[in-house]
């Protein structure tokens, strides 16, 4: 009786059906091609199967290497710190006009540098050399610099204007250090948008 018990068990094992875990159909478990814990409809299912995890694998690596070459890529690296910086200006500048021509307008606006990325770039990243800047003045009129000028006078004063069109000692960003200043802007990009939601 016992005996019978057992074979009925076996036979229902047999007979019960499993996942292939290649495609998904369910087949008969001694119909399957078993290898290690997992089960396949035939041998192509667990050919396909371990090319496809085979891929997954080198995808990973590939992004990875991807995300490691990216981190020592001085041009990404300063190009995603500046579009930090920029958005932090423009967020922060949101409700005042451009600081050329004084306009509130429906057009687009910039991060405008007083003192340019090219002229000055050991002040790209500083706050008091950029500013909103409508679109027009920024790209087609070159800065529209005179009045540039005069509204930051006006806004931040004359002893920190002449402080920026002063000569500034040379500043060589590592990779580092651009990731610091994105990450920095990044966060306070976050602080800017709670305030303004709360």
């Amino acid at each position: 009786m016992v005996f019978k018990t057992i074979i009925t068990n076996v036979e229902a094992l047999r007979m019960s059906k499993r996942k292939c875990s290649n495609c998904g159909e369910r087949q008969y478990k001694d119909s399957m091609t078993i290898i290690n814990i997992l089960a396949f409809c035939n041998v192509d299912c667990a050919t396909s199967y371990a090319f496809k995890n085979k891929q997954k694998g080198a995808d990973k690596i590939h992004k990875k290497k991807k995300r490691e070459l990216k981190s020592n890529d001085k041009a990404f690296r300063e190009k995603q710190a500046q579009a930090a910086f920029n958005k932090f200006i423009r967020l922060r500048d949101d409700s005042l006009p451009c600081i050329s021509c004084g306009r509130h307008h429906g057009g687009q606006y910039h991060a405008g540098h007083y003192k340019s990325r090219g002229a000055s770039p050991e002040l790209r990243f500083e706050e008091i050399n950029c500013h909103k800047q409508c679109s027009p003045c920024n790209l087609h009129l070159s800065g529209n610099i005179i009045n540039y000028r005069a509204n930051l006078i006006n806004k931040i004063g004359i002893d920190k204007v002449e402080w920026l069109e002063g000569p500034h000692e040379i500043i060589k960003y590592t990779c580092e250090d651009l990731k610091a200043i994105e990450l920095k802007y990044k966060q306070k990009i976050k602080e800017l948008e709670n305030d303004k939601n709360s």
